[in-house]
């Protein structure tokens, strides 16, 4: 039988902050926020509760050249994200065309039960618009 993850109030803590959040962030930046808003929190309980909660899909990662970043998951089914590499902002999308890909190039090379992440990186129009 898995252990039973505890609801303690950090744990909703970052929970609810990351669902107010509407970009990926960091565990320090998380922990500044928390810290900031006056919730009393160890840099180590956040990167544990993450992690933990990236485990049972609640929150999605993604893993830049020097750290991992976390988001809330407003999803249950397999997706992936569109990022904007100046301000953060972060899209869903379902992505049937990099599915049937993926699996089209596993199916070639002769392999089964394949996992893959796709994060598609750009500039969202707002940021676009305040560069011009």
């Amino acid at each position: 039988m898995p252990a039973r993850t505890r609801n303690t109030a950090q744990r909703q803590a970052i929970s609810k902050r990351l669902e107010e959040l509407s970009v990926f962030v960091s565990a320090q930046r998380l922990h500044g926020e928390l810290a900031r808003g006056g919730t009393k929190i160890g840099l180590a309980t956040v990167y544990r509760t993450l992690q933990t909660l990236a485990s049972d899909g609640t929150v999605d990662t993604l893993r830049t050249d020097s750290e991992i970043l976390y988001r809330y998951c407003g999803t249950d089914s397999h997706h992936h994200h569109l990022v904007c590499r100046l301000c953060g902002k972060t899209v869903e999308v379902a992505g049937s065309q990099i599915e049937a890909w993926a699996n089209q190039i596993a199916s070639e090379a002769g392999f089964v039960d394949v996992e893959h992440t796709v994060e598609l990186m750009g500039t969202c129009a707002s940021c676009a618009a305040n560069r011009s």
